[in-house]
């Protein structure tokens, strides 16, 4: 099985991905984890792209997709791999389909975690974490035993403001790869409210009816 996991912030994909990468056995390709292991080990493509970080620069999209052929071509990709964190725009989406190809490895599906707006304004703000221990609250769903409920505090990037242009900038910018997938006839929508375990078996189902 090999996939691209997408949905706006606060969607839930982070526990998603744990969940189907271990249920399909395959492996997780976070692009951020990649850029890293591969300026460790000090390969042709991560010293180019350690130039541009130190620089300050993002790195480039060609670039970014040649370390993914590269990554996928790995023998712990053999049996499917779960692509996270990339494409975040049609015209990466666009480039990276093209070098998927070339490489013999094209998509098998591309999951859209779907949750309103609305409520991803209240997971996200709601969310609070301990300094002592890192646990993470959430003043709704899960909130603090009361005990410490006056030591929790909330992450500068978790306010309303911030959650809102984090919002706007997936619409404007990667949304746009979601008609770019469903013309390949390779996405897969899922309803990301309710339970973890709901919206696991939402997505298990979907990618079994296309098996």
């Amino acid at each position: 099985m090999r996939m691209i996991l997408v949905g706006p912030p606060g969607a839930g994909k982070g526990t998603q991905a744990a969940r189907l990468i271990d249920t399909y056995g395959i492996s997780h390709i976070s692009t951020g984890d990649m850029l890293r292991a591969a300026v460790a080990e000090g390969t042709e493509l991560g010293r180019k792209a350690d130039g541009f970080m130190k620089a300050g620069e993002l790195v480039p999209d060609e670039l970014v997709i040649a370390m993914v052929i590269e990554r996928i071509g790995k023998s712990d990709c053999e049996n499917g791999f779960m692509l996270d964190g990339f494409p975040r725009t049609r015209a990466q989406a666009e480039a990276l389909d093209r070098e998927l190809e070339k490489a013999g490895a094209t998509l098998d599906a591309v999951v859209l975690i779907e949750v309103p707006d609305q409520l991803i304004v209240e997971r996200i703000t709601g969310r609070r974490s301990d300094p002592q221990t890192g646990r993470i609250y959430h003043m709704i769903f899960d909130p603090p035993p009361e005990e410490i409920a006056d030591r929790v505090v909330q992450r500068s990037d978790d306010t309303e403001e911030a959650c809102v242009a984090r919002l706007q900038k997936y619409h404007g910018e990667t949304a746009p790869i979601v008609p770019f997938y469903e013309e390949k006839g390779i996405l897969v929508r899922a309803d990301g409210v309710g339970s973890p375990d709901e919206v696991t078996e939402r997505i298990k189902t979907e990618l079994e009816a296309r098996r």
